[in-house]
């Protein structure tokens, strides 16, 4: 059984069956402006699938998009800058880190009212934007996190045993539990993202964030997301070399701060 956090820490957001269906019908009326959301995507040499991501994106009517090209040396900067989107480019490779804390100041500097963090690989299924931004929107969360743990369809085994080590090493190390820390699509208002303060530059940033909501005492929600694998996307995913490597980054930045 995983620990138990504070309900001001972690909330689940209210779902029985015949919730869900209200609230998947419910959405299509959404009350929140598409423009008033700010999507946020770090990218590191995906210029084979960043067009899919953004093209989705516009699709679905989201327009207000920041890509961090995070010093790719393939095609990415050109494909993202071929679509109407704001493309912030690295000169250098500095993490996934370094390009959310880039993409979030560079959102936070347009004042939009919401920020959603989003992958390039395309894991994320557009449709679950409005799901991560509808607790924030009714003023139930300061932050909420698309869980993939908590509909595990289709998530390879050995995936969900990496997200269950990092959870557990976030518990350890901060104190804080999540069902899935290491999540790309998160959504902040925007008073909590002026907030947080980013100090990694690499892949532990995804525990540091939920660092952050405990020290700032913010309200978060756990929505259950889709996630599309496929071979490409999941080649993209942590090694168990990087695990070890990111849980002993994170316990320096534990004994440091």
């Amino acid at each position: 059984m995983p620990p138990r956090a504070s309900p001001r820490l972690e909330t689940e957001f209210p779902f029985s069956p015949v919730n869900a269906i209200i609230y998947e019908r419910f959405m299509h009326f959404m009350p929140i402006s598409k423009s008033k959301i700010c999507i946020v995507i770090p990218a590191y040499n995906e210029g084979g699938v960043i067009g899919n991501v953004l093209s989705s994106l516009k699709k679905g009517g989201y327009e207000n998009i920041i890509v961090v090209d995070d010093g790719s040396n393939d095609d990415t900067y050109r494909v993202a800058n071929s679509y109407t989107v704001r493309v912030i480019r690295h000169n250098l490779n500095r993490g996934l880190g370094g390009a959310l804390g880039t993409g979030m100041e560079a959102a936070i500097r347009l004042g939009n009212e919401m920020i959603v963090t989003f992958d390039a690989d395309g894991q994320h299924a557009v449709h679950d934007i409005e799901k991560v931004a509808l607790p924030i929107y009714q003023k139930k969360a300061d932050v909420v996190i698309g869980s993939r743990l908590k509909n595990r369809a289709g998530m390879p085994w050995y995936r969900v045993l990496m997200n269950i080590l990092g959870n557990v090493a976030t518990y350890m190390l901060f104190g804080i539990w999540c069902s899935d820390t290491q999540s790309g699509l998160r959504a902040f208002s925007l008073e909590s993202a002026k907030k947080l303060h980013i100090r990694s530059n690499r892949m532990e940033v995804s525990s540091e964030i939920i660092r952050e909501i405990k020290r700032l005492d913010l309200k978060m929600i756990e929505v259950s997301i889709q996630a599309i694998y496929t071979e490409y996307s999941l080649s993209k995913g942590q090694s168990l070399l990087t695990g070890i490597k990111t849980f002993f980054r994170l316990l320096l930045h534990r004994l440091m701060h």
